[in-house]
């Protein structure tokens, strides 16, 4: 048995006594130093404790300019990050989040931080799950554990045109990590407009040892009627034409049925969110400017891991209905984050799209 170190902690084993060193990275400890928090002289907050002086909230937050690269972590020891939260303002496409495993130049997470925090449409909406939860009023925390080795690195890019500001706080452990840990990921993708009779991926080019742990996707309709008939498939090691696992409709793998649709008279779509899954947000056509309907949508694999030897590709179709009963391919606005974790080397990500190409329109 593995000595407790620290890492997986749950109800069960909260009181057991362990070696690992709690350190926590915000704007008022830039580099999670044991005694260092909160002595900055200077910072966003510095007019306001003028009358004050040091240790009254100085540097609460920080401005990242256009096209500018902000390091909010770089630890150089072996342990994990345990949870993260951030408040970031401007658009949620527009900031990309990057995190760096062990001293690798391609990073193991590439996304924007709304849809990392299933947030994709630029909106808040309220999530109550295990691993992520977004409270009032844009309140993004993650509880991914995310174990490194050697080093951690994370950035945080603003691309738009205008300045943003953050408050974030990194809370992460000092601790040895066991041989059998692998290293927590997540990928975005977008198609806009999915093309006709193409299936979309969520993942692909995955090598290694490891087991697919999430999906969130935000996605927009273009078409009138039901639009989540499609099936979500898992192909791993070697599978060919076809998977090992296939679905049985998009909001049966979302842990929803029958079109998340509770009538007319009760509102129709409904919202839900839960431990494991969840239809997070809806919104709806007003009638004149906001013209689709737009959905987020979460299921975590975290008691039900799709655990993989070599390889894994994950794809779901986007199928409505036409007429004489027969599926209509869809052709919507679809983006998505898979969340797993492997072994290392992460192979190189495909391109994030451009700004304009992010842009939630």
């Amino acid at each position: 048995m593995t000595e407790f170190n620290g890492l997986g902690l749950h109800l069960g084993n909260l009181a057991r006594l362990s070696k690992a060193k709690t350190r926590s990275i915000s704007p008022e400890n830039f580099n999670g130093e044991k005694g260092k928090a909160g002595m900055a002289t200077e910072g966003t907050g510095a007019n306001c404790a003028r009358d004050l002086g040091q240790g009254w909230k100085i540097s609460p937050s920080i401005k990242i300019a256009p096209g500018e690269t902000r390091v909010l972590a770089d630890i150089q020891e072996s342990g994990a990050i345990q949870q993260i939260w951030m408040t970031p303002t401007g658009h949620y496409r527009h900031s990309i989040l990057r995190f760096y495993w062990d001293g690798s130049e391609t990073p193991s997470v590439e996304c924007p931080v709304g849809d990392f925090f299933g947030c994709g449409w630029n909106k808040y909406a309220q999530i109550s799950s295990l691993p992520v939860c977004v409270n009032p009023g844009s309140a993004f925390n993650c509880y991914w554990e995310m174990p490194f080795r050697k080093s951690c690195k994370i950035t945080f890019t603003n691309i738009a045109e205008t300045d943003m500001v953050l408050y974030y706080q990194i809370n992460y452990t000092l601790t040895e990590v066991p041989e059998d840990t692998a290293y927590f990921h997540a990928q975005f993708r977008r198609t806009n407009p999915l093309p006709y009779k193409e299936v979309y991926t969520i993942l692909d080019g995955v090598q290694g040892r490891g087991q697919y742990v999430g999906t969130y996707m935000a996605w927009q309709v273009n078409n009138t009627g039901w639009w989540g008939e499609g099936e979500i498939k898992f192909y791993m090691d070697g599978d060919g034409e076809f998977p090992t696992i296939c679905g049985t409709g998009t909001e049966d793998y979302f842990c929803g049925s029958y079109n998340f649709d509770v009538g007319k008279e009760n509102g129709g779509y409904r919202e839900f969110t839960t431990p494991y899954a969840g239809l997070s947000q809806v919104i709806r056509p007003d009638g004149l400017y906001q013209s689709q309907t737009r959905f987020g949508m979460y299921r975590w694999h975290i008691m039900d891991p799709v655990r993989f030897e070599q390889d894994l590709r994950v794809t779901i179709q986007a199928l409505g209905w036409r007429s004489g009963g027969r599926y209509l391919p869809n052709q919507d606005d679809i983006a998505s984050v898979a969340y797993w974790y492997q072994t290392l080397p992460t192979a190189p990500f495909p391109a994030l799209p451009d700004k304009d190409y992010l842009e939630v329109i």
